[in-house]
């Protein structure tokens, strides 16, 4: 089974080689999108199992996620990993969340950061706004309550799913798209444990209160232009 990462990345020069590096212990390749960042991310890479994409400008993560899910099923994937370029993630949660996937219990295995494993470092706003969010993609979007962490950017789906889920959102509102897809297209889904660690740095470039507001609204307007 050819397991392919996606890796959206948007000025991320300082992390990205590191992340490669510790993603490539468990995956058969990677496809790394430079979203228009400042400074022409991996120009350099030599990799073969690396395959860089370019934005000239930059659309957004829910855009860079649909070019690399879309180049990993041309470069034969069975199965796909997204994760996000700043080391939030741990490389080594990669086995846990193809497990299910491997297992045929599960068409899309989500990340959970709220499942017995305490977010290092998460502040308790982000908390607060995450929580808001389960009500939110429930009340407004019809997703399941039961599911603990709408916003984890860190998910496993088969390749047959990938080609089902056809999310619109460009930026940050695709983690709850892709989630309405799933339930609604009657996917196998399972969220399980994972591991993020969180530093200044990141914290400084992550979701603020703002960000959770304009989620909203781009959901809300997807919704009635759909």
């Amino acid at each position: 089974m050819r397991v392919i990462g996606v890796i959206p990345a948007y000025n991320e020069e300082s992390r990205i080689k590191d992340v490669i590096q510790a993603c490539l212990q468990y995956v058969d390749g990677l496809v790394v999108i430079d979203d228009g960042s400042k400074s022409r991310l991996l120009e350099d890479s030599k990799n073969s199992n690396v395959t860089v994409l370019r934005h000239e400008i930059n659309r957004g993560q829910g855009a860079a996620l649909r070019t690399g899910t879309k180049a990993a099923i041309k470069l034969g994937a069975d199965v796909i990993i997204h994760l996000d370029a700043d080391g939030q993630h741990d490389p080594a949660d990669i086995p846990v969340m193809l497990k299910p996937i491997l297992e045929n219990q599960a068409d899309v295995v989500l990340g959970s950061r709220f499942m017995g494993i305490d977010p290092t470092g998460m502040p308790l706003v982000r908390r607060w706004l995450l929580k808001a969010g389960r009500w939110f993609n429930a009340l407004a979007l019809g997703v399941p309550r039961s599911l603990t962490d709408p916003q984890s950017g860190l998910r496993a789906l088969t390749s047959s799913a990938a080609q089902q889920i056809n999310f619109r959102q460009d930026r940050k509102a695709h983690a709850s798209e892709i989630l309405r897809c799933v339930t609604r297209s009657g996917l196998r889904w399972v969220e399980v444990p994972i591991h993020v660690k969180y530093t200044a740095d990141t914290l400084r470039k992550g979701n603020r209160t703002t960000d959770a507001l304009t989620i909203v609204w781009q959901l809300f307007i997807g919704l009635f232009t759909k």
